[in-house]
């Protein structure tokens, strides 16, 4: 026979293990590019690349050629991606990182505040499950 108590908490239980579950999952899947086409359209004006890494990353590895840094832990990185756009929401922008998390997760918070051609270069700068990468790829990087 169940405890009074147990029944009682299990309603509770369930409800806080379905939160940490929702917590856990993915970014929600939004269009994704592959570094190569990433680059090409940038190269042609086609698109703004912006590489959302910090500067110790930057540093690391450099940057894609073509790409504007913006760290996204700025606290105007809004701001800042606005004026790189000329206030075009509209305009077509690719976000880049290490290997297509935090670029996957910026993208739908950028769809949110009203940016509405936005991309992930889902495989990073170092690779993921999504492709080789950037680097990897042998596409052109900058240091400055």
């Amino acid at each position: 026979m169940l405890s009074r108590r147990l029944v009682l908490s299990l309603p509770l239980a369930l409800l806080a293990a379905g939160s940490a579950y929702t917590l856990m999952q993915p970014a929600q899947a939004g269009p994704t590019l592959d570094a190569e086409t990433a680059f090409q359209r940038a190269r042609a004006g086609d698109l703004l690349l912006v590489d959302i890494r910090q500067p110790d990353e930057w540093a690391a590895t450099g940057s894609p050629q073509g790409a504007q840094r913006l760290d996204l832990r700025s606290p105007d990185f809004l701001d800042r991606l606005s004026a790189l756009t000329t206030g075009d929401r509209s305009r077509p922008i690719a976000l880049i990182c290490a290997s297509g998390g935090r670029s996957a997760r910026t993208t739908q918070t950028l769809r949110d505040a009203g940016f509405t051609n936005v991309l992930d270069v889902s495989e990073g700068m170092l690779g993921s499950s999504a492709g080789p990468g950037w680097l990897a790829r042998g596409l052109p990087t900058v240091t400055d």
